[in-house]
């Protein structure tokens, strides 16, 4: 960090989002500081404050450059307002630089009865426009279990606090044990954020939670592409995560977002994403409606590269190139027909998967090492 950077507050914070399987950063979540952006006088929770503050975040992320997917906070207040408000988020979001697939929207605040119908409403259009959302909160905000089903969230995003306060509370061990089990179920992921030490991070492991945020994890300072602190327990030492039963786990439980690029993008573009995030293991190449095109797997686009003359032959071309034709799987596939699937091709059994929703848009990655982990357990 520079010593400008030092004397003059940063204008954003940056956490990030830790798949505890893999130790990688897998998105980020922005946060803009209270003088980064105008905020009303008299009533800082309107509409229209919690938009300028999720666009802002949104725009800090792309002053840094980074392609990681973004987590971006809104109010369920606010999603009520209908349309004006999803066309303004919308439209903000894309002057940042940003295709709906890779930004996960998570609602957080309450749900009361008389809001539930609007708030459903705009999760609903959020997703068949290809955002990913999300349910913040969850264990202490008022928000009904059923509307989980309602809307097929992505991500539950737990309280900060019952997170925290699992480790040394019996009784909300059991309640987080309980939301694991429910998302395991319905096939979407659990992220605990806010964790402060090294035994919240392996208490939320040992309950099968798999995305985790906080302090524990990356300082204050943190930015994309900086290194992150993930605790380690033997393999031996975990208890498996509640499964269901009949044809098992989905392939929409081990769906991680995925960082994608226009199919225009050229083999530089591909090339500073790869190395901005050594986690990075492919770049999905979409087209316009954000259906997948093409996949550029990290190790084979690296190599050719760094061949005899290969970044002056390949630099400025296009990255479709050097690119292979994406492996689908739709995100209502059993995990078990995934890995059969990606074992009948020899020559790239380890290649990431591509999951993509019921109008063939791209919804995530999921690697394939994660399967066989899961499956062999």
């Amino acid at each position: 960090m520079s010593a400008l950077e030092l004397l003059v507050p940063a204008r954003a914070v940056f956490h990030p989002v830790v798949d505890l399987d893999t130790g990688n950063v897998i998105a980020v979540e922005p946060h803009t500081s209270s003088s980064a952006e105008p905020q009303s006088a008299t009533r800082p929770d309107t509409a229209a404050d919690d938009l300028r503050r999720a666009v802002g975040a949104a725009r800090a992320a792309a002053d840094l450059g980074t392609h990681l997917p973004l987590t971006i906070g809104l109010r369920a207040e606010t999603l009520a307002h209908g349309e004006t408000a999803l066309g303004e988020l919308h439209q903000g979001l894309a002057d940042a630089g940003r295709r709906p697939s890779e930004i996960i929207i998570c609602v957080t605040g309450s749900f009361p009865p008389a809001l539930r119908q609007a708030v459903t409403s705009a999760l609903h259009r959020l997703r068949r426009a290809g955002y990913p959302v999300g349910l913040g909160g969850l264990g202490v905000a008022h928000a009904p279990l059923d509307l989980l089903l309602d809307i097929a969230p992505y991500l539950i995003r737990l309280d900060p606090d019952l997170a925290r306060r699992t480790s040394s509370d019996p009784r909300r061990s059991a309640l987080v044990t309980a939301l694991v089990d429910l998302a395991h179920r319905i096939g979407t992921h659990v992220l605990a954020p806010g964790l402060e030490t090294e035994a919240h991070v392996l208490h939320l492991r040992e309950l099968g939670v798999r995305l985790v945020q906080g302090p524990a994890l990356a300082p204050p300072e943190w930015r994309p592409g900086m290194r992150v602190t993930v605790p380690v327990i033997a393999r031996e030492d975990r208890d498996p995560a509640p499964r269901g039963i009949d044809l098992g786990p989905r392939v929409s439980e081990f769906t991680l977002p995925a960082v994608t690029m226009p199919h225009t993008a050229t083999a530089d573009d591909v090339l500073g994403a790869l190395t901005a995030e050594t986690g990075t293991t492919s770049v999905v190449l979409v087209d316009e409606h954000q259906r997948p095109r093409a996949m550029v797997d990290r190790t084979r686009f690296l190599l050719k590269l760094s061949g005899a003359y290969g970044h002056a032959l390949h630099a400025h071309k296009p990255a479709a190139r050097l690119a292979d034709a994406p492996r689908l799987v739709p995100r209502t596939v059993p995990a078990i027909a995934a890995l059969r699937a990606a074992g009948r091709e020899n020559d790239r059994v380890y290649d990431d998967l591509v999951v993509t929703d019921e109008v063939g848009r791209c919804l995530g990655i999921v690697r394939v090492g994660d399967l066989i982990r899961s499956l062999s357990a």
